[in-house]
């Protein structure tokens, strides 16, 4: 496993926690770190197309575009009302296993986040991962391929861009 993988696992870790108890919000996180250690993380919500092919297709297209080493998905699942969890997937470029985090997230009376558990790790193969073969190529048209540049062009003052570089 790739050295940005493990390190992403812990940053949206504590980026989770940040967002979570100290501003209440848990959104749905997509990130990616190329192999010179630039990151490029946003919300998956800020997407102007729903979940399904197109924004697979378009997650691929940025996973490809910028030669991704690893990526992160992460996103609020609701058992129940009272039982809700942060989990989010890390997936590597050249691993045939994936890192899979879950915290149990608490919430008051007012439904405001409160705690957040200890996020478990556990390694699970990322064939099983629904958005696990963003890697892999993906047929798109050049019409598409423009609409996905001038997509990301719009995005940028929306995303997070840093260097994890060593």
């Amino acid at each position: 496993m790739h050295l940005f993988a493990e390190n992403l696992a812990v940053e949206i870790s504590s980026y989770y926690r940040n967002l979570a108890l100290g501003h209440g919000v848990v959104p749905k996180v997509f990130t990616l770190v190329n192999g010179e250690g630039d990151q490029y993380l946003f919300f998956i919500d800020d997407l102007p197309m729903g979940d399904g092919d197109e924004q697979s297709r378009f997650l691929a297209y940025i996973v490809q575009a910028h030669e991704a080493v690893c990526y992160a998905r992460g996103t609020l699942v609701i058992v129940e009302k009272n039982q809700q969890f942060i989990e989010f997937a890390v997936i590597d470029r050249d691993d045939a296993d994936a890192i899979v985090c879950s915290a149990e997230l608490t919430r008051d009376m007012d439904d405001k986040p409160i705690s957040l558990g200890e996020f478990d790790k556990t390694l699970v193969k990322k064939g099983s991962i629904i958005f696990g073969g963003l890697f892999e190529p993906v047929q798109i048209s050049e019409e598409k391929i423009e609409d996905f540049e001038s997509l990301w062009a719009e995005m940028k003052s929306k995303i997070l861009h840093r260097s994890m570089g060593l």
